[in-house]
């Protein structure tokens, strides 16, 4: 599929539990290795990372910043915290314009709490009020709820206190055009709901470091040439939902697709849970109820159900993932990583690689069992154990497999 293949909601290192020697130049060499096309700046709230953004990347007055021939888009991530009625909890991700309009952002936050002490920071605010005070900065600015299915602070996560987007934005629910799909889930469990038919379901990283293997495992796929890009382009696909597609993970793979606890290494199928009244077997504490089982929860279409302007959707697992696999090894092991680094050299990008490369190509550079799980990961028919509780998916081994398909 031709456009240009982009990962909006990544983070610096001046978000929690990021990488270190997360910088611009790491994101654009490990960008182009992936095979993505535009980044999200991430964090722009933070004032060390905006002045770095600043110093380093040349606006095209279209909205587009470039870093030598890499474009991106000025975004951040922030989390609502508040009381109305109950708790309620979101994360929301933030496109803007343009430097300018950035700083009447920050300029606003900081009249609502503190910006230096995280990435995303966090402010306890409604999303009305959030939103009727960015609408009133530029109507341009992207509002879009993360990781829509996260148990605490995806919009319609089990702990996040909503059900439904109207109950989040109210009045203003007309302002949001789409929804992040979020590792969990993908785009046929969200096509689930009748009040998102009409929104654009998108699908970006939420990326903490600059690893191939986080760094564009979900994406979008824009209309457009990187070398002319406009930021109001960009918007209006999403507005009007003409993206060409999305770049998924397998939604097991996800953190939170199961319901379970971590602590207790135990997770469950919704049915299974529901047979347990949902409380879990060793601590007898109520499950974290994960992503298929809210679903299942909130759905008001039919399994299978399609709406009308559906985009397609690509699901594939990182390839440091099916390497590791196969030679049971972690994914960041130098065995994992000098495999990886050979295919590349050899064949291109990751994810021409993954979704493009013909079996006989990729057979000239990787051996037998490589190459199978490659077109199996490009079938969609590679087995993931489901994650849960904040554990990540499992592939399972190429030979257990067989046995499947």
């Amino acid at each position: 599929m031709e456009g240009i293949i982009a990962d909006l909601h990544i983070h610096s290192r001046y978000s929690r539990a990021t990488s270190k020697n997360i910088n611009i130049e790491n994101l654009v060499k490990y960008a182009r290795i992936k095979g993505l096309g535009m980044l999200g700046t991430g964090d722009f709230t933070h004032p060390l990372w905006l002045s770095e953004l600043k110093n380093k990347l040349k606006d095209n007055n279209e909205g587009i910043c470039y870093y030598d021939d890499f474009p991106f888009i000025l975004t951040t991530e922030l989390s609502l915290i508040y009381t109305e009625g109950k708790g309620r909890r979101i994360h929301l991700v933030l496109l803007a314009p343009s430097i300018e309009v950035v700083e009447q952002i920050n300029s606003w936050l900081l009249k609502k709490g503190r910006l230096d002490y995280d990435g995303r920071p966090i402010f306890n605010m409604s999303c009305t009020e959030f939103t009727e005070g960015i609408i009133k900065i530029d109507s341009n600015i992207e509002i879009i709820p993360a990781h829509a299915w996260t148990p605490w602070f995806g919009i319609f996560g089990s702990m996040s206190g909503f059900n439904s987007l109207k109950e989040a934005f109210h009045e203003y629910t007309g302002k949001i055009h789409a929804i992040e799909t979020g590792m969990s889930s993908s785009p046929d469990m969200n096509w689930r709901l009748s009040e998102l038919n009409e929104k654009a379901i998108i699908s970006f990283s939420d990326a903490h470091s600059f690893w191939p293997f986080r760094l564009g495992r979900e994406a979008t796929i824009f209309n457009g040439n990187v070398n002319n890009l406009k930021y109001s382009e960009i918007i209006k696909q999403i507005r009007e939902n003409s993206i060409l597609g999305t770049i998924e993970t397998d939604p097991a793979y996800g953190k939170y697709h199961f319901d379970g606890h971590r602590l207790c290494n135990f997770s469950s199928s919704p049915q299974e849970s529901k047979k347990l009244n949902n409380i879990c077997p060793v601590c007898h504490k109520p499950l974290i109820i994960g992503v298929e089982n809210r679903v299942e929860e909130l759905a008001d279409n039919p399994k299978g159900f399609k709406p009308k302007n559906a985009k397609p959707f690509f699901k594939i697992l990182p390839l440091h993932e099916l390497i590791a696999s196969i030679r049971a090894s972690d994914i960041t092991s130098k065995k994992v990583w000098d495999e990886y680094n050979r295919v590349i050299n050899s064949l291109g990008s990751e994810l021409d690689i993954l979704l493009n490369t013909e079996k006989e190509k990729l057979s000239r550079v990787a051996d037998e069992r490589l190459v199978s799980m490659i077109m199996l990961n490009r079938e969609g028919k590679i087995k993931v154990k489901p994650g849960y509780d904040g554990v990540y998916g499992e592939a399972l081994l190429q030979e257990k497999q067989a046995k499947l398909f």
